[in-house]
């Protein structure tokens, strides 16, 4: 099965990624792709994609990895919703917190019965 997804490429602490077709039994390696297809560069916001290409490789069959699908909404090349690629554990611990603070401690409902006149003599 092949599919769109990102490679990092650059410096240490300064990467940038290519869009790549791969087959998903592969590894990731330089040159190990079959086509190039852009590039995403996150710290300065550069999107650069070949749309044409992009669209061939999607109707041949190939599947798109989570956020290159973002990507792809975000420059309006397909129009679906973004899905969500932080890791289940986070978005889980977010929602249980939210829980928590809702739940109240029980008031307590015991009456305390009032001093009546003869405890009040004595």
């Amino acid at each position: 099965m092949l599919i769109i997804r990102l490679t990092r490429v650059g410096k240490k602490k300064d990467g940038s990624f290519r869009v790549i077709v791969i087959d998903s039994k592969r590894k990731v390696k330089a040159g190990n792709y079959l086509e190039l297809l852009g590039s995403y560069d996150p710290r300065v916001d550069k999107v650069s994609l070949n749309a044409e290409r992009i669209k061939h490789w999607m109707s041949q069959g190939a599947q798109v990895s989570d956020t290159v699908h973002n990507l792809l909404v975000s420059q309006k090349l397909i129009d679906a919703k973004k899905r969500n690629v932080l890791p289940k554990k986070t978005v889980a611990k977010k929602e249980e917190v939210k829980e928590e603070e809702k739940v109240e401690e029980p008031v307590n409902t015991e009456v305390a019965e009032a001093p009546t006149a003869d405890t009040i003599q004595q």
